[in-house]
């Protein structure tokens, strides 16, 4: 009940705080520059060009407070020794390149980045397309979704008695290995097998962002004009070709959107990892090798290191983002 309080008075205080603040600073604002007397015109002109700052002012000073201070701080641990005392110059970068962990995190996350946003796309796409065709369909978009309402962590424990062993001869509570019991093989130790583990991790994260891209490729679908199907109707086109002939090519630039989301996402990962194999048996990645480095290895230079090779492999993909976002606003 302590805990339940707390998120509700954080969240009272957060809301409350919000729009006392917007409301007086727009009051404040209307009697600097008030809609009356002789200079009306250049009163509300200026208002209205202080206006849109007064609501970015808190966001910005967020984004500053979590996001700019961090990046540049990241950036100066990386220089130094584990402790953040002596300066090391590119001693970090140098043993990251060298270290056997790295490069198998890389190898991986170049994995993820092929496999997660690929199915993930496809899958939302499938149902976006077959859901909206059904009378059932928004249970089972609703049904679909529900993943994205749970944790990373809440979806790898559930996951985790997925896969779960017991030896041979008791009863498998894990759904995988007594269905492959069931038809006459031999319970595994799944996330140990280092052929098919970080597949199966890989799941968990499929499993979640199908209902996001779901989502976002239904509303683009709807989207589509209808005169166009309805010619490919009339000129006797089957319902897959309208599909992937009519539909796809005019909704790319939406699936490409959610296929560069699913990617800043996969490359940010490691909750999935820490809970399941905690990186063990071949399945590190770089999120949790920077989290290993930084709470268990104590060393905040070799774990800044590997967070600025994260960012470094984000930007491009926000940047490409950001420029397609401005050419569909022109």
């Amino acid at each position: 009940m302590d805990q339940l309080f707390s998120a509700v008075m954080t969240i009272g205080i957060g809301v409350g705080g919000c729009l006392t603040y917007f409301f007086l600073s727009n009051l404040l604002l209307d009697r600097i520059y008030p809609a009356t007397g002789a200079n009306i015109s250049f009163n509300i002109n200026r208002a209205n060009a202080i206006r849109p700052w007064l609501f970015m002012f808190p966001a910005i000073i967020l984004l500053a407070i979590y996001l700019v201070y961090p990046l540049f701080w990241s950036i100066y641990l990386s220089f130094m020794d584990a402790a953040g005392e002596k300066f090391v110059g590119g001693a970090n970068y140098s043993w990251m390149l060298a270290d056997a962990k790295f490069q198998e995190s890389m190898r991986n996350n170049v994995l993820w980045l092929i496999v997660v946003p690929a199915f993930s796309t496809a899958f939302g796409l499938i149902a976006a397309a077959v859901t909206d065709r059904i009378k059932w369909g928004n249970l089972a978009k609703a049904m679909i979704f529900m993943p994205m309402a749970i944790s990373f962590v809440g979806a790898s424990v559930i996951w985790k008695f997925v896969y779960d062993f017991r030896p041979e001869g008791t009863a498998q509570i894990g759904l995988l290995n007594a269905i492959y019991e069931y038809f006459g093989g031999v319970p595994q130790t799944w996330l140990t097998s280092e052929i098919v583990n970080s597949f199966l991790l890989m799941v968990v994260l499929i499993w979640i962002q199908t209902g996001f891209a779901m989502v976002i490729l239904s509303g683009a679908l709807r989207g589509i004009p209808e005169e166009t199907v309805e010619a490919a109707i009339l000129d006797g086109a089957s319902p897959l070709q309208i599909f992937f002939k009519i539909k796809v090519p005019q909704i790319w630039g939406t699936i490409i959107v959610v296929w560069t989301t699913i990617t800043i996402t996969v490359l940010k990962v490691f909750d999935i990892v820490l809970t399941m194999t905690n990186g063990q048996w071949g399945t590190q990645v770089l999120g949790n090798y920077m989290f290993d480095w930084l709470v268990r290895g104590q060393d905040s230079g070799r774990a800044s290191a590997i967070a600025i090779v994260i960012m470094l492999l984000v930007l491009p993909i926000m940047i490409w983002n950001i420029r397609n976002a401005r050419k569909e606003m022109r």
